[in-house]
């Protein structure tokens, strides 16, 4: 099949685009407001974007009524966030943060998750969660949105600090099998890593070969 996307009519069931980029790692983001209020949600458009110094990325449409998502601007008004590493053992709670609630509700307390202060930032962390990036916000990307005149934001941030449980490492390296992160796929579809392979970059006189 070809959808041209000038057009709606994919003929499938279901918008497939989402399916054919995966899978997707999940930034479950904390976040504060001006009065203090926690909030934390996931984003499935989430990921690192570069290395030196350390950046991540995370991207959020308007909410239905218009206006940029608590997180969005929590980040952009307060400066700083928590990315929370989204695992197995907390995929229900995971998914209860998605809710929408309304701005200032602590999408935490409804999922019953504990929070830990961070070290530089002010937004706290999932204390469950076996690894925290704490971030200062860089910029704003504004993307362009088919339906809506507010546009698909994608925010960056500097990571400005690293909290890894001592329980997920093995002989000093994060152990992914340990770990076990889930990423999002299509539709309403996960993935859980808990297989994990090397693979080595190939050297110049073996590419030759």
């Amino acid at each position: 099949m070809f959808w041209d996307m000038k057009t709606k009519d994919h003929g499938l069931p279901r918008n497939p685009w989402k399916a054919c980029v995966a899978p997707r790692p999940i930034g479950w983001i904390t976040t504060i407001n001006a009065d203090g209020a926690v909030n934390l949600a996931p984003y499935s458009y989430f990921n690192a974007c570069g290395e030196n110094p350390p950046m991540v990325m995370f991207s959020g449409g308007p909410r239905p009524e218009g206006p940029a998502k608590d997180t969005v601007a929590n980040c952009e008004e307060q400066g700083e966030f928590v990315c929370n590493m989204s695992t197995w053992a907390l995929r229900e709670e995971m998914n209860l943060s998605s809710l929408a609630l309304p701005a200032g509700e602590d999408e935490a307390a409804l999922a019953g998750l504990e929070t830990e202060p961070s070290q530089l930032v002010k937004p706290p962390r999932i204390k469950a969660s076996p690894i925290h990036i704490e971030c200062v916000y860089h910029q704003t990307v504004v993307m362009p949105h088919n339906e809506r005149e507010e546009g698909n934001r994608v925010v960056f941030g500097r990571v400005v600090g690293l909290h890894i449980d001592d329980g997920v490492l093995t002989d000093g390296f994060v152990d992914m099998a340990k770990v076990q992160p889930i990423a999002r796929l299509g539709y309403m579809d996960y993935a859980r890593v808990d297989t994990v392979f090397t693979l080595d970059r190939p050297k110049m006189e073996s590419a030759a070969e």
